[in-house]
């Protein structure tokens, strides 16, 4: 019972969502839909068989949620209009309907003209045929102006009133290739930023209808002129707070750009310690809304994969892997419609590098963009011992290790870069002992390596020895009692056919003096020795020792 209630409210709820969802995406009362824009000229189509007789055709709208028809124009065969259009523009197409059946009404409309239109025909006063037409405007928006700027961001907006009258709107270029579009809460927007002279001329709304229409599809076109002499500026320019940040080459580090949402987004670049401060350089661009990248080959290993960036909505992030060399300025332009928004970010480069000479390592610290650095020092792994270092030109600074160090010399050097807002960073070369065998010393670079030493695997060696020398015993004690057990019942089986304690495995000694000598040999069956080898007697041999033993056991046992 419980069950069948369940079910009962699951097909009602389900039906209720089927029934809500076709009252809100589409409207059973048109039989067609016809989209036009403000201003343009319109025809609602009402075509029918031409009529004899007395004929008449009433045409009435129902504005936007209004439950009421109200009369816009009546006419009959006799071309007598009954009441005046509400619209000056107002006309029928054809004044003979009659006797062609086009009963099509003419306007131009506004905005206010959006809604439901019945075209209602009648013949000797009795309903003939009824047909109700939706119409839905179109609102196109251009932004800038029609006449754009060069490097200005072309925003093409289309909206449709009533939205429910229409499924989609797109929006093509000159060449036929479809825009990217985003949806808004009204309609939707095109973006094409940095507009050029190329990017002009006749660009295509399309937009396509809801439900029961005579037309497929109704184009809208806007006309786009590019102004070669004039360039546009940008005056709402923001600048976030920048940042000084220190990396080791190689490493990868985020270089950052304003967390707003963005049409395209320009990363420039100054080089480290440049004389000429208005200098920069494009190295990156990206604009999502033709998915296009600019790229500078000096830059190769940057790309658009920082955190939190995804590029495609608008949000943007650098992931860098540096050189020594790609240090300096940073500067990250997002671009938002007529809005500007940058993030400078300073950075400084540091690399360890070593140099091989007859008698020694020369250890030297590389670091570029010293506008921000506000100190750079050698020390090694012992703070006693204190390093001479040296500077061997602007940005650089050189420490000495010997070819053969000694147990004091070994270790990790670090070379240690401080900026002036405080942050510290270390690179590390490690300088090992030479082995016993070799007089030159074994290097790497941070991060340090542990040394690999036989005398610090000893004690481990050692433990495992000590613990195998128990379980040796055991098993060497084991192996002596068993070789002692089995010599022994090998005498007492020997024993066993004289005892009659068990069956006698061995020949009758009188057997075997009845036997030829040359006619068998005998195998004695005891165990030798260690390694249980059995020995081939001869029979005379055997039988005699096998006597003396019986004799023997004879007497002892008397």
């Amino acid at each position: 019972m419980e069950f069948r209630w369940l079910l009962f409210v699951f097909i009602s709820y389900s039906v209720m969502l089927i029934t809500q969802s076709d009252t809100t995406t589409k409207d059973p009362d048109w039989s067609d839909v016809v989209v036009t824009m403000v201003g343009r000229e319109v025809t609602l189509p009402c075509v029918d068989w031409p009529l004899t007789g007395s004929v008449s055709i009433n045409w009435k709208m129902k504005p936007l949620r209004v439950d009421h028809w109200k009369l816009v124009l009546s006419a009959n065969e006799r071309q007598q209009f009954s009441g005046a259009a509400s619209k000056a523009s107002m006309r029928l197409v054809d004044s003979n309907f009659q006797k062609t059946g086009d009963f099509s009404l003419l306007f131009v409309p506004k905005m206010e003209d959006k809604g439901r239109y019945s075209c209602l025909i009648k013949q000797q006063e009795k309903k003939l045929r009824e047909k109700i037409i939706l119409l839905a405007v179109l609102t196109v928006s251009i932004f800038p102006s029609a006449t754009l700027p060069q490097y200005s961001t072309l925003r093409l907006m289309a909206e449709v009133s009533p939205a429910y009258a229409v499924s989609e709107v797109t929006w093509l270029s000159p060449g036929g290739t479809p825009l990217r579009l985003a949806r808004r809460s009204v309609g939707v927007v095109a973006k094409l930023p940095q507009i050029l002279p190329t990017d002009q001329g006749v660009y295509i709304c399309q937009v396509y209808p809801r439900g029961n229409s005579s037309t497929p599809m109704f184009p809208f076109t806007v006309d786009l002129r590019v102004d070669g002499m004039n360039v546009a500026s940008f005056t709402n320019i923001s600048h976030s707070p920048q940042i000084s940040m220190a990396s080791l080459t190689q490493t990868p580090l985020t270089v950052a750009c304003p967390p707003m949402q963005g049409d395209y987004v320009l990363l420039y670049w100054k080089p480290p310690d440049s004389r000429n401060t208005n200098t920069t350089t494009l190295v990156y661009g990206y604009d999502r809304w033709r998915d296009r990248t600019e790229k500078s080959k000096t830059h190769a290993q940057l790309s658009l994969d920082g955190p939190l960036s995804t590029p495609k909505e608008g949000y943007f992030s650098f992931l860098l892997s540096p050189g020594l060399n790609d240090g300096g300025l940073y500067l990250c332009k997002v671009f938002l419609n007529d809005n500007v928004f940058i993030q400078r970010t300073l950075l400084s480069i540091l690399q360890v590098k070593a140099r091989h000479s007859p008698s020694a390592v020369v250890l030297t610290c590389q670091y570029t963009e010293r506008s921000q650095v506000k100190r750079v020092v050698w020390s090694h792994q012992n703070q006693s011992r204190t390093l001479k270092w040296s500077s061997s030109g602007l940005g650089r600074l050189s420490t000495v290790v010997p070819l053969s160090p000694t147990q004091d010399m070994a270790g990790n050097y670090t070379c240690t870069m401080q900026l002036q807002n405080g942050q510290a960073i270390k690179a590390v070369y490690t300088v090992k002992l030479p082995p016993k065998d070799n007089t030159e010393s074994t290097t790497s670079i941070s991060p340090p390596h542990p040394e690999s030493n036989i005398a610090s695997l000893l004690p481990s060696l050692l433990s495992a020895l000590l613990l195998l020398v128990p379980l040796v015993a055991a098993v060497a004690g084991v192996l002596l009692w068993r070789q002692k057990d089995i010599s022994r019942r090998g005498i007492e089986q020997s024993l066993s056919h004289y005892s009659g304690e068990v069956e006698n495995i061995y020949e009758n000694p009188e057997d075997v003096r009845q036997t030829s000598p040359q006619s068998s040999v005998y195998m004695d069956l005891k165990p030798r020795g260690e390694d249980d080898v059995y020995e081939e007697l001869d029979r005379y041999e055997s039988c005699s020792l096998l006597e003396t033993s019986t004799s023997q056991d004879l007497s002892a046992k008397a």
